[in-house]
């Protein structure tokens, strides 16, 4: 009997051991990692008025991405929290706001890209308002670009980073490299507009951290 119960007690202990063991097994972290995303057109324009020297052929349409999938999203979803930001042009929506479907919001960062590693919790996120009151302002100087009046060249600033709250409410950041097409060093009038390379992180867990 005595035997018994000490092999009993042994298993127990043996048990008990083992859940700990398997209880203090913690998951590695998963750095956030940074994706490039190149040549995405924002209503690219297929010509010039020869009279008045305007672009044409612009069909008012916003290309929406998906930041955790890493893909565009199809117009007939843009009434959906599928998707996260929109091109069009210069400006750049969110999906959040009166006039979205999502939980989005956005703000602009001065800092470098690497060196934002955890939003601000004195960070204030605003929406899109209405389609011309943008949380991200579609102004030279005042969002993520410069606009040279006599070259018609448009610059990204550097140290302008979007900090993105996504249309499920998640968080990523996002630097516009390029507005032109396959993002030439130092871009002419002769340039196709319209077509914008970025790099973003996006977090999967909900949290702030983004690095």
């Amino acid at each position: 009997m005595k035997t018994t119960v000490q092999l009993l007690l042994a298993a127990t202990l043996l048990a008990t051991t083992f859940a700990c063991k398997k209880d203090d097994t913690t998951q590695p972290v998963v750095p956030v990692q940074a994706q490039t995303v190149s040549n995405l057109p924002a209503d690219p324009t297929t010509g010039v008025n020869p009279t008045t020297g305007q672009p044409t052929g612009t069909t008012g349409k916003y290309t929406f991405y998906n930041l955790r999938d890493n893909k565009t999203v199809a117009n007939t979803d843009s009434a959906t929290n599928k998707w996260d930001v929109g091109f069009r042009g210069t400006s750049v929506i969110v999906n959040g706001g009166p006039i979205r479907s999502g939980q989005g919001g956005a703000y602009v960062h001065t800092g470098t890209f690497d060196e934002l590693t955890t939003i601000p919790t004195s960070a204030t996120f605003a929406q899109d308002q209405t389609p011309s009151s943008l949380a991200i302002p579609a102004v030279s100087g005042n969002g993520w670009y410069n606009y040279n009046s006599s070259t018609n060249i448009i610059t990204p600033i550097p140290g302008r980073v979007l900090v993105i709250r996504t249309g499920d409410g998640k968080y990523a950041k996002l630097e516009i490299l390029s507005y032109y097409e396959n993002a030439p060093a130092a871009p002419t009038s002769a340039s196709r507009a319209r077509f914008y390379t970025f790099r973003y992180a996006y977090q999967p867990d909900g949290s702030t951290k983004l690095n």
